[in-house]
């Protein structure tokens, strides 16, 4: 990995984990540098980029600090995004790319349970907030679980819905990963050129087992990824789920 991009890739981290929230300042030129071993000119080109990339917001004078947050939502809760949307007054839309059966990868059948070949749901949409895409999802379904799935119109309601409906979350786990996006994804994204892009690999259970693997990536430009915790002896309360 080049020595910019490396610099890239902390900053954000730090972003995308809600370290560093919207306004906080970013390490200087000269800390980055130092950090990194490199030259101040390499420093330099890294906060630019990220700057034309719209996730900091350099200020002659001032320093470098974390842009406002466009979008957010929490890594630990998942949510139905229609629903967050909607609740910044924002208009909610999708884009169905893909909807069919097709035979599981080795991965798939891996991530699902199934056996390579075995017969699962794969679709594709893009999620508008006003009239930019915030998220590309990609699901991989297991039939026996949700057997409708492909019958749904997702132009009126979310994969989150019916899922919940037909078979409720008892368990998730997910990875998170910064990528650059591929020509199709940024097609789907409507990104005029390839920007950091944050992505997450989750998997869902009911009672009877594992119901989906989703990928779902979204523009760093437009997404920032944060959460709080509470520890104690008072247990969380449960948040609506997204499958």
């Amino acid at each position: 990995m080049a020595k910019f991009s490396a610099i890239k890739q902390h900053i954000y981290s730090k972003i995308a984990s809600g370290e560093w929230p919207e306004h906080h300042p970013v390490s200087s030129e000269n800390a980055l540098a130092q950090q990194f071993k490199v030259s101040r000119m390499t420093a330099r080109r890294a906060l630019q980029e990220l700057s034309d990339e719209g996730l900091v917001i350099r200020t002659k004078g001032s320093g470098t600090f974390v842009a406002p947050i466009k979008s957010q939502t929490s890594f630990m809760a998942i949510r139905n995004i229609a629903d967050e949307i909607r609740a910044r007054q924002h208009d909610y839309h999708s884009q169905v790319h893909v909807l069919r059966k097709e035979a599981a990868s080795d991965l798939v059948a891996e991530m699902l349970k199934l056996t390579p070949g075995a017969t699962v749901y794969h679709s594709v949409i893009s999620h508008y907030e006003n009239e930019l895409p915030v998220q590309v999802e990609e699901r991989y379904v297991n039939p026996a679980m949700a057997s409708a799935y492909l019958q749904q119109d997702y132009q009126q309601l979310t994969p989150h819905e019916y899922l919940c409906e037909v078979s409720p979350l008892t368990e998730a786990s997910h990875e998170i990963e910064a990528v650059s996006p591929s020509p199709q994804i940024c097609q789907w994204l409507k990104l005029t050129r390839p920007e950091p892009c944050l992505r997450i690999h989750r998997r869902t259970w009911s009672a009877d087992g594992v119901v989906t693997y989703a990928i779902l990536t979204h523009p760093g430009s437009r997404f920032s990824l944060g959460g709080h915790l509470q520890f104690g002896a008072v247990p969380a309360v449960p948040q609506e789920s997204e499958l």
